[in-house]
């Protein structure tokens, strides 16, 4: 067996991690008890040593798969000669403090006919390094791994036949379970719990069913989008909330590690943190279809990042944090683990970490008066630090960085990093006229100025008419295609439309868009990659504000073909239009977000 497709997945959450289902009913993806803890399950990168959760029919079958509508509730459906059946699969939300108490809830349900279901709970704890036991239990079974521990229950009436099947096989648990026309049992796996195995009512499931959806629908209804593309928008909104850690407001780039941009090849990432320039982005997105709660969460983690001031010699921020703020991220390889379709080495932290990425104050600093602007006051202890930040960026600009692409070839003077940091001292400008905040507003005007005359000298390319990735290059960067949003030049600017036209030739191919060349701009990385998307969305935002609405909705339009079956989105797309990269990933969501909302106002 190889590993399923990457887009073959549909993601399920309760706030404080995730888990990816596949169509066959597998679920090959799970960490405990946070987005960025140890993998319990991990067939995602290693099929025979990562363990899944498998429910799926003997013999031969055909599966679809759905999400229950405007919910993160998952419905996998397989049809074969004997019979139709489903799979119905959700992690109740914990919107609440932190836990390490987990539930994944799978309903098995025969709608016609008859169907054998063959479950396999096949546990590999931290990657696949602790070894554990299995012990089967009159309800259910336990799973042992040192201070870890997993439970099995059994959804069933007392008084209902066994029809379950059950062994231990090599620390796995196989059953057979056989049901007819109407009938309906299911599992609860539960971490850490408290009690032991149990069978749980029909009543009590259906219960904790009912909530979740409930749930779900309550916090949809909250969004303000009435756009054209309302399904898609609400699909990416609840997969970017699927993506939050909710106990500290801190957004994962992703839930996954190691998928790769280039199959076979090494540029395998750990996704699994915050990075202050994703969740920032967020933030615009979010309170665009108001979600202002969510936006101000954010802003009070991002507010917690600036006051502690931490992130040593790349700068007062880290560029990106554990889920709970800390910076504990070193990078490693699983060197056990053969890798998505033998993509290695599968890395676990990120050592991005310590880089110099001057962009992310910009975005910083864009998303704490976004949320001021919303009515979130900033209070005087974040105006303090919003003060050292840019103290530290007056003196540090004017350097070379890693830039936004997280590049390991060495630094360069970045036009987006500069641009960004015209726009950390813009921002910063504007919150203390408008509200009348202590600052050295003359300095800070002065640093602003400097900024964008030394990019309009060195970062406008007079041979190639426009704007470059970096000041000793000729190269174009797809990060430059936010240069309208930012304020940085108007929308129509004849520099700008120019540098679009040039981005166009360079490094457009049809609706898709590559981040840039790494040809041309080696990045000290081997291998390619594919067309990011969410350069292919800040595309579609960028043709809509040029005035280009027929290219930019169909632009749009072509972008949303290349969804999964449930609308999700991996980091990027192949030339075969595979989904490549982790998966799914917040920044291709949020930016189809800002695409849709400017586009649906272009067009009126």
């Amino acid at each position: 067996m190889t590993e399923t497709a990457i887009a073959e997945h549909g993601l399920i959450g309760d706030l404080q991690t995730a888990a990816l289902v596949t169509t066959d009913g597998s679920v090959d993806w799970f960490c405990h008890p946070r987005f960025d803890s140890p993998s319990v399950f991990g067939a995602l990168l290693d099929d025979e040593r990562g363990g899944r959760f498998r429910i799926r029919p003997a013999g031969d079958w055909t599966s679809t798969q759905v999400y229950y509508p405007d919910t993160a509730v998952l419905i996998t459906r397989f049809c074969g000669a004997d019979g139709i059946g489903e799979v119905v699969d959700f992690m109740p939300p914990l919107d609440t403090a932190a836990t390490t108490t987990h539930r994944i809830a799978r309903l098995v349900r025969c709608v016609r006919g008859r169907i054998a279901f063959d479950v396999l709970v096949a546990p590999r704890f931290d990657y696949g390094r602790r070894p554990h036991q299995a012990i089967l239990a009159g309800h259910g079974a336990v799973f042992v791994a040192r201070e870890m521990s997993l439970v099995l229950h059994v959804v069933r009436e007392p008084g209902d036949e066994h029809l379950a099947e059950a062994r231990v096989e090599a620390g796995d648990v196989h059953v057979r379970l056989s049901l007819s026309a109407g009938q309906v049992r299911g599992l609860v796996l539960e971490t850490d719990a408290a009690k032991p195995p149990r069978d749980i009512r029909l009543a009590e499931f259906t219960e904790l069913f009912d909530s979740t959806v409930d749930w779900w629908r309550g916090w949809l209804a909250k969004s303000t989008y009435r756009g054209r593309w309302r399904e898609m928008v609400a699909r990416s909104a609840i997969t970017l909330k699927l993506l939050t850690y909710a106990p500290t407001g801190g957004l994962v780039a992703a839930p996954t590690l190691g998928l790769p941009e280039q199959i076979g090849g090494s540029r395998n990432w750990d996704y699994r943190y915050t990075w202050v320039r994703d969740a920032s982005f967020s933030v615009s997105a979010l309170l665009g279809i108001g979600f202002t709660e969510e936006a101000a969460r954010f802003g009070s983690w991002l507010g917690d990042r600036i006051r502690e001031g931490d992130g040593a010699a790349s700068g007062p921020l880290s560029v990106l944090y554990r889920v709970d703020g800390t910076t504990d991220l070193r990078e490693e390889s699983l060197a056990h683990w053969s890798g998505y379709r033998g993509s290695s080495p599968v890395r676990i932290g990120n050592d991005a970490a310590g880089q110099v990425q001057l962009d992310i104050y910009g975005e910083a600093l864009d998303s704490v008066f976004a949320v001021e602007s919303a009515g979130f006051g900033l209070p005087h202890r974040g105006w303090v630090a919003v003060r050292a930040v840019l103290d530290w960026l007056g003196e540090h600009w004017d350097q070379p960085e890693e830039g936004i692409w997280e590049t390991r070839g060495g630094r360069q003077c970045f036009t987006y990093g500069r641009m960004m940091s015209w726009v950390a001292f813009d921002r910063g400008i504007r919150l203390a006229r408008t509200r009348g905040r202590p600052a050295p507003v003359e300095d800070w005007t002065w640093q602003r100025d400097s900024i964008y005359d030394q990019i309009l000298n060195r970062g406008w390319h007079r041979t190639r008419h426009a704007f470059v990735q970096h000041y000793t290059g000729d190269e174009l960067d797809a990060a430059l295609l936010r240069m309208p949003r930012s304020g940085f030049l108007p929308s129509r600017d004849p520099l700008w439309l120019s540098t679009l036209d040039a981005i166009e030739t360079d490094l457009v191919t049809d609706s898709l868009v590559y981040r840039y060349d790494p040809a041309a701009s080696p990045d000290g990385l081997a291998g390619d990659e594919g067309t990011f998307s969410l350069c292919s969305f800040a595309y579609v935002d960028a043709l809509a504000r040029a005035g280009r609405l027929e290219d930019a909705r169909s632009a749009f339009e072509k972008m949303l073909t290349y969804a999964n079956h449930v609308g999700l989105y991996a980091e990027e797309i192949a030339p075969t239009g595979e989904q490549l990269g982790n998966f799914p990933q917040a920044f291709t969501h949020l930016a189809l977000i800002d695409a849709a909302v400017t586009l649906d106002a272009a067009l009126g």
